[in-house]
């Protein structure tokens, strides 16, 4: 709600009445106690959250990868690069995570002591959005994780089936070579993109709405600073 819309609201309320700079103040200072308030159950969401993916990245990377491997054709390898690029892709997520909790929490308990509400609302917005970067670097590198262990394990699995038939690639019909082509980058795109869809939402829905809603509130503070400070002068 803009501050000309919660001034209108008060007076319907109120009989006419008009807020003055300390009720405005009050107001402001509720709502971003209920945000902050928000913001840390859904810290509390994320680490439940953020467990439940550790515990299957921990099943996929020690089980199942492991045994599909195991049960495909002898000589499929996997690349020690590519298991160090999805070690590396998964504890970025996962250090990003933990990085943001530790600044929230100390910009929290100092802003509680020493800063005012504009100030508190300014470090909170600043460390919220260097999560948001922060996040999105590192779902980058975990998408890039997954579409080269999908390119790769596609290319070691078609190659793989080839050789066990003893068929020559050079014998295959260009067509049918194209076709598999084809549906793997299709397979492909619908994987990164929906994994990138469903994180992104998943940190609209915890993280990315109240970085607005907080940026509302602290520029409808700065607008009563302004209309105080015209009224003084």
């Amino acid at each position: 709600m803009e501050l000309k819309d919660l001034k209108k609201t008060w007076e319907r309320m109120s009989a006419g009445r008009e807020l003055d700079e300390s009720q405005l103040r009050k107001m402001l200072s509720k709502r971003t106690k209920s945000l902050i308030e928000r913001i840390d159950r859904n810290i509390k969401i994320g680490f439940a959250v953020l467990f439940v993916l550790i515990l299957l990245f921990a099943f996929d990377d020690f089980l199942v990868s492991p045994q599909l491997v195991k049960n495909m054709t002898q000589g499929i390898n996997i690349p020690d690069w590519l298991v160090f690029l999805g070690v590396f892709a998964n504890t970025l997520i996962f250090t990003t995570f933990i990085y943001f909790v530790i600044k929230y929490y100390r910009v929290k308990r100092s802003c509680d002591v020493v800063c005012n509400l504009q100030e508190t609302l300014t470090k909170i917005i600043e460390t919220l959005s260097l999560y948001q970067r922060l996040f999105y670097l590192a779902l980058v590198t975990f998408i890039v994780a997954i579409g080269l262990s999908f390119i790769t394990g596609f290319y070691e699995g078609v190659y793989g089936s080839i050789e066990d038939q003893g068929i020559h690639v050079n014998d295959i019909e260009t067509r049918k070579l194209l076709l598999a082509v084809v549906v793997g980058l299709l397979v492909l795109a619908m994987l990164m993109g929906g994994v990138f869809l469903l994180m992104r939402w998943g940190f609209r829905k915890l993280y990315g709405n109240y970085i607005k809603k907080l940026k509302d509130t602290l520029s409808e503070l700065e607008e009563i600073g302004e209309e105080t400070s015209e009224l003084q002068d």
